[in-house]
């Protein structure tokens, strides 16, 4: 389960070790997708991840590796067989290049915050761009004009910033309520 916005730090330790824990018995991954986005998987026993009586080679793995002391009495296929298949629409969460919700899976996906920041300062009216719309037939004149739109935005960020750490530098040394009234004019903390 994902952590709950506002999560304590305790909280997400907590999180974080059980999520390390569930990656312990995950099915291994034994070959990539096929063409049609078919993978095939092995027990974590098999895998060398645990330890499991119904895999008697992987009872020579280290104590230190988790154990499956009862083992279920029916036992489902990827217990029986060497390797399983699972298909693209099967566990799709699954399939991501870090365990979901770890820790490694959260700092992934926050830079999604980040293109979506980018995305959205470059159809902003109110920062620069215009309410026209236009068509442009092709790939080349499509790459040259995003191209061109991301160097305007890049240069207005550098513009802010530079202008921030300038009224940041005016208001150091002065007084708090100068302070406030020097680097408040863009809404910069003192």
């Amino acid at each position: 389960m994902p952590l709950p916005p506002g999560a304590s730090a305790a909280e997400v330790a907590a999180h974080d070790q059980q999520t390390a824990e569930l990656a312990r018995y995950k099915l291994g991954l034994h070959a990539g997708e096929d063409a049609d986005g078919y993978r095939r998987h092995a027990c974590p026993a098999a895998a060398g991840k645990i330890r499991c009586p119904l895999r008697p080679e992987s009872l020579a793995l280290p104590r230190s590796r988790p154990e499956i002391l009862t083992p279920p009495k029916h036992p489902p296929a990827c217990c029986t067989q060497q390797t399983i298949t699972a298909g693209p629409q099967v566990a799709e969460k699954t399939r991501q290049k870090h365990d979901y919700p770890s820790a490694q899976w959260r700092a992934s996906y926050a830079r999604r915050t980040a293109a979506e920041r980018y995305n959205a300062s470059i159809k902003d009216r109110a920062t620069g761009s215009t309410d026209c719309w236009i068509r442009l037939p092709g790939l080349t004149p499509l790459l040259l004009w995003l191209t061109c739109l991301t160097v305007v935005r890049n240069q207005r960020t550098v513009q802010a910033f530079q202008a921030r750490h300038e009224r940041q530098a005016r208001a150091a040394g002065q007084p708090p309520a100068r302070r406030r009234e020097l680097a408040g004019a863009a809404g910069v903390p003192p």
